[in-house]
């Protein structure tokens, strides 16, 4: 197994960092019940150093009221409010999050709600609310630029970080393809040149540890309004060649 995208807890883990950066001190907790939300709300409580005073998981995936949810967050006062809402749930928890007017009260931080596919419907709402992802359109590498503008030219919408790592995937099988000239019997072989990431890549450094998960950065990104075009642009770097939490108990050294 090789992955192109991330170790589950990877990306909350970077917006934990970046919540001790503004000085958080206090925060609430609220994702979806299954394993995804569990290992969002986990990976963000492993790296923030304030204090978790409050933690809600919602029925999922039918639950798109948070009405309740935002009340308790209300009544605990804390400094910030972390969610991870995918998809349509999430579209429906910022607008909650705003119609309450929670969004002027308590900052909100984010992973995988803001995304290309959500931003569009999201619109101004989406402003202001930063989050963490480890590839943004706007990365500065010859590869990612043709990528997105051709992506671009077909599609005529933004390409989404789904997008970005398969098309990371299809390049580095392409490698390992190559590297047997086509023998795809040669599994050891293949196995070695996939484990050396020698691919272009759109994120621009790439590398494997040793359970085959990418040591990568993690970016800050917001949406800004350019135009009448929402877009999402990278703010910082949060954290640089950051490896997985658990690649340390993974029997392949």
């Amino acid at each position: 197994m090789f992955s192109t995208s991330w170790q589950n807890d990877q990306t909350p883990q970077a917006v934990g960092l970046y919540m001790n950066q503004k000085g958080v001190k206090t925060a609430f907790l609220m994702g979806p019940n299954y394993a995804a939300g569990k290992d969002m709300l986990a990976g963000v409580a492993r790296t923030f150093k304030g204090q978790v005073i409050g933690q809600e998981l919602t029925r999922w995936p039918d639950q798109l009221d948070f009405s309740a949810e935002l009340s308790k967050a209300r009544a605990a006062k804390p400094d910030a409010i972390f969610a991870f809402y995918p998809g349509g749930p999430g579209i429906q928890f910022i607008t909650q999050y705003a119609q309450s007017g929670l969004k002027g009260q308590i900052p909100l931080y984010t992973a995988f709600v803001i995304d290309e596919l959500s931003l569009p419907r999201l619109k101004d709402l989406a402003l202001g609310i930063p989050g963490a992802q480890e590839w943004v359109n706007d990365l500065p590498n010859p590869v990612n630029k043709k990528f997105v503008a051709d992506y671009k030219a077909k599609y005529k919408s933004a390409p989404s970080f789904y997008g970005a790592q398969t098309y990371d995937a299809v390049a580095l099988l392409d490698a390992a393809v190559k590297a047997v000239k086509g023998d795809l019997t040669k599994k050891d072989e293949m196995r070695k040149e996939v484990e050396k990431a020698n691919f272009p890549s759109v994120r621009g450094k790439f590398k494997y540890g040793n359970n085959h998960i990418p040591i990568q950065n993690f970016y800050l990104q917001e949406a800004v309004k350019q135009g009448d075009d929402y877009v999402l642009k990278t703010v910082a770097t949060i954290v640089e060649n950051n490896q997985d939490s658990f690649h340390d108990k993974c029997p392949m050294k």
